[in-house]
This record gives C-alpha cells, structure tokens and sequence, in this order.
C-alpha cells in the first residue's frame, strides 16, 4: 500500500514562500486503471490504451490451460516481474509481426482445442510503456519518458481497488496533491493516502 508518493520537481523552493506549510494543488482519487502523474506538455502526448504504438512495435503474450502445450510449440520467454512469474511471451516484435504471432497461436488453439489459451498483443503505447517500467517495482511504479518529460505511472492492483479502497472518486477515495520543501530546499510534490488499516474493513 502506498502511503506517500514523492515526486522531486528539480526546483528550488521560493524563498519568499513559507517553508512549513504545504500549497495543495487539488487531489487525486484512487483509480483501478493506474495513475498518471506528470508534466501538461507529456499528458497533452500521452498516448493511452487504444492509441497507436509510438515505435511501431509490440510485446505478445500468451497464457491460459495449454500455456505449456503453447510453450512446447512456439516458445517464447517468461516475462519476469516483481514478485511473479508473467506469462510466456515475446518482447519489442514489429506491428506486423506480432500480429502474426496472434494469429499463429490463436489459430492453433482453435484446431486443437477450442479455447484455454489467450493471447494479448500490447502495443507500445505510453500507457503499456509504464506498465512494463513498473513490473520490477514492488508498488508497480514505473518512469517513462514522453514529450521530452519524466512521467510516473502506477499501476494499481485490482485488489488493491476493490478490496481496500471501495472504488475511485464517486465512493470518496480522494487524497491530497501538495507541493512542498523537501529537507535539502528543494521542490517536491506529495501526494498523500491514508495508511491501510485491515480493521477499518466492513465485511
């Protein structure tokens, strides 16, 4: 669970600007698609789930009942995160190529079994672009570059959603963004949640 996430801005704090009380900008509600944080320039580029890849290539994976029997027929490497083994895959193919992987294996599983094997082709979009940075952070955090700025993506466990947070603005999960001085005089953003408390759960 997150409690603070800490963005330093790479500015100095103003020092016309009272160091002890934090600016609130507004805030941001716990989402089960992820949070975006960055520059207006980078999110005016963003390009979200359904946008085109932005190098024109593609990560493939597979996973389902006869992943092994897939595995066995086309290979593919285990696309390692934190705490998991992903499913098989392949990483960085062209457009075209991964469409044909999606085809191939579809096709196969089709003849053979009729269904337990699903395929996923992820275009590089910024939005799958911070997925992958995150799969080796243990909060799912990841950095990525887009219109020439540093943006923080995170991607939120669904569990994490449904479970502890009761879902998003409408339900009130909503939790501060300040801009504040760091202990060196620097600038940073804060965005600030509660700390998880099991016993605050009404089953």
């Amino acid at each position: 669970m997150i409690a603070t996430l800490e963005v330093a801005l790479g500015l100095p704090w103003p020092e016309t600007v009272d160091r002890s009380a934090p600016i609130r900008l507004g805030d941001l509600p716990v989402d089960r698609c992820g949070m975006v944080v960055g520059d207006a320039v980078a999110l005016d580029a963003w390009r979200g789930i359904n946008d085109e890849s932005a190098d024109g290539l593609a990560d493939v994976f597979y996973w389902g009942l006869y992943e092994d029997d897939a595995y066995a027929r086309f290979g593919g490497e285990r696309t390692a995160q934190y705490g998991v083994d992903g499913p098989h895959g392949w990483l960085d193919l062209p457009l075209a190529e991964a469409a044909a992987r999606e085809t191939e294996l579809t096709a196969w599983c089709d003849r053979l079994h009729g269904k337990g094997l699903m395929v996923a082709v992820e275009g590089h979009t910024d939005y799958h672009r911070f997925r992958r940075a995150g799969w080796h952070h243990p909060l799912r955090v990841g950095a990525i570059e887009v219109g020439g700025c540093q943006v923080l993506g995170i991607e939120w466990d669904q569990g994490d959603h449904s479970t502890r947070h009761r879902g998003e603005r409408d339900a009130g999960q909503v939790y501060p963004v300040t801009i504040e001085a760091d202990e060196a005089g620097g600038t940073v953003m804060r965005w600030t949640i509660p700390p998880y408390d099991s016993a605050d759960e009404d089953w």
